[in-house]
C-alpha cells in the first residue's frame, strides 16, 4: 500500500524536474516563427577566423545602430556580431515558444523581428553570436527566491556591487532553465551561443553568502565543470558551437580566482573560450608594470601565451614511464583528442590609457603573433568602435 505512493511522488518529482525539458522538445518542434515565416538557416560557411564586435539589446533593435554595425562588417575586416539575447537585466529580448520562460516572466520583447535580423546578417555573409548572460539573473532570483543566493543578515535575495542579484551555479533548476533559453535562442539561426557570467560572485559582501544548493565544501570549479558538460551535452549534438567568457587571469592563474572559473575545466566542453584580456583589467605590478594597460601587446600576449601551452598539453600525448627492461602494454594517449580554441575579448574603451587605433591594433597584433585563428571579439560598451583600428575588407 506504501509502495505505490511513494512511486507516483517520485515520478512526479521527475516530470517537474523535467517541465523545462519539455519546453526545450517544443522548441524544437518544426513550427514557424512567431511572425509566421521560416526559422533562419546557420550560416553554410562560416568564417575560420571570427573578428566580432559586441551590440547591446539597445543596439540590435535600433535599425539606425545595427546598420552601423553591418557597415562595418562589410567595409572592414570585421565578419561577426556579438548580440545579447538575455544581458545582465535576466530580460530575454525575443519572443521564445517556452512555457517556462513565460512563467517566469522573463520575455520582454526588444527585438521584434530577430528571425530577420539574423537573415539580414547572414545576407551579408556575418557570422551571428548570440551573447547569454547566466548566473547573474534579477529576474529568475525575484521569481523564484527559492533558487536565488541569500544574504546571511537579511535572508533577502544577496546583491552584489551593482545591486544584481545572482541565482545558485549549482541548481539543477537554473540549469534548465538556462539550456531552455539557449535551446529557444538556437532556433532563430544563431551561428554561435557564448555564455557569459559562467561562474561565481566576485564583488559584494562576499562573507553575507548563503547558497540554497551549492555546497561548500565541493570546490567551485568542480560544480562549474558539472555544468559546462552539461551544457555540451545537450547543445552541441546538433552542430551549435559554443563559448565560453571567462576572467583574463584565468589564462594565468591555476586556482580558480575564488568564482569557480579554471581554464582546463571549461576547455573540453566549448568549441570555443573566451578570455577577456583587458589590459585595464590587470591590477597594477602586473608584469612589471604600474599600469598594465598602457601595454596592450605585452599583457595580451602574456597571457595567451599561458592559455595557449594549457590548452595544448590538455591533448598533448604523455611521455611513459618505461622500465629499462619493459615496453608498455598500452601506448599512451592525450587526456582529450580536441579542446576549445582560444578567441579572446579584446578592449575597444578607455579605461586606464586612451585606446586609439594604434592601442586597438596592438591588442590584434598580439592575437596574430600567437597565431591563434579563431580570431577576436572586440567589446566597446558603448557600441562604437574605432574604425581606424580595423583594416579593410579583403576582396
Amino acid at each position: 500500500m506504501i509502495i505505490v505512493p511513494i512511486a507516483l511522488i517520485a515520478a512526479a518529482a521527475v516530470i517537474w524536474f523535467l517541465a523545462g525539458s519539455r519546453d526545450i522538445g517544443i522548441a524544437l518542434m518544426a513550427s514557424p516563427t512567431p511572425q509566421g515565416e521560416p526559422w533562419p538557416e546557420r550560416l553554410k560557411n562560416p568564417p575560420l577566423t571570427v573578428k566580432a564586435v559586441y551590440a547591446t539589446i539597445w543596439t540590435a533593435a535600433t535599425e539606425k545602430q545595427m546598420n552601423y554595425l553591418i557597415n562595418l562588417a562589410t567595409s572592414t575586416e570585421v565578419n561577426a556580431v556579438v548580440i545579447d539575447v538575455k544581458d545582465y537585466t535576466g530580460h530575454i529580448s525575443f519572443e521564445t515558444q517556452s512555457s517556462l520562460i513565460k512563467d517566469i516572466g522573463s520575455e520582454e520583447v526588444q527585438l521584434k523581428d530577430l528571425d530577420k535580423l539574423i537573415n539580414k546578417l547572414h545576407e551579408k555573409n556575418i557570422y551571428a553570436i548570440a551573447r547569454i548572460t547566466v548566473f547573474q539573473d534579477p529576474i529568475l532570483a525575484a521569481k523564484r527566491p527559492d533558487l536565488a543566493i541569500k544574504s546571511k543578515k537579511t535572508g533577502t535575495n544577496w546583491k552584489d556591487n551593482k545591486g544584481l542579484s545572482w541565482v545558485d551555479p549549482a541548481s539543477p533548476e537554473v540549469w534548465n532553465y538556462i539550456l531552455t533559453v539557449a535551446k529557444e535562442t538556437e532556433r532563430y539561426g544563431f551561428d554561435e551561443l557564448n555564455f557569459d557570467y559562467v561562474r561565481f560572485p566576485s564583488d559584494g559582501d562576499m562573507r553575507d553568502l548563503v547558497y540554497p544548493f551549492y555546497n561548500v565544501q565541493k570546490p567551485k570549479h568542480e560544480a562549474l565543470a558539472e555544468f559546462f558538460k552539461y551544457l555540451s551535452d545537450n547543445l552541441r549534438s546538433s552542430g551549435i558551437k559554443i563559448s565560453a567568457d571567462l576572467f583574463g587571469l584565468a589564462t594565468i592563474n591555476r586556482d580558480d580566482l575564488g568564482i569557480g572559473q579554471v581554464l582546463e575545466d571549461a576547455a573540453p566542453y566549448f568549441d570555443f573560450v573566451c578570455p577577456m584580456v583587458y589590459p585595464s583589467h590587470y591590477a597594477s605590478g602586473f608584469l612589471g608594470y604600474a599600469n598594465p594597460a598602457a601595454y596592450p601587446y605585452e599583457v595580451i600576449k602574456y597571457s595567451l601565451e599561458s592559455a595557449q601551452k594549457r590548452l595544448k598539453a590538455l591533448t598533448a600525448i604523455p611521455t611513459p614511464l618505461v622500465n629499462v627492461t619493459t615496453t608498455p602494454s598500452v601506448l599512451p594517449t592525450p587526456k582529450y583528442q580536441k579542446v576549445a580554441e582560444l578567441r579572446p575579448w579584446l578592449q575597444d574603451f578607455d579605461m586606464g590609457a586612451t585606446y586609439d587605433a594604434r592601442m586597438v591594433r596592438l591588442e590584434k597584433q598580439a592575437v596574430t603573433d600567437l597565431g591563434l585563428l579563431a580570431g577576436w571579439l572586440l567589446w566597446d560598451p558603448k557600441n562604437v568602435y574605432t574604425v581606424s583600428a580595423l583594416d579593410p575588407e579583403q576582396k
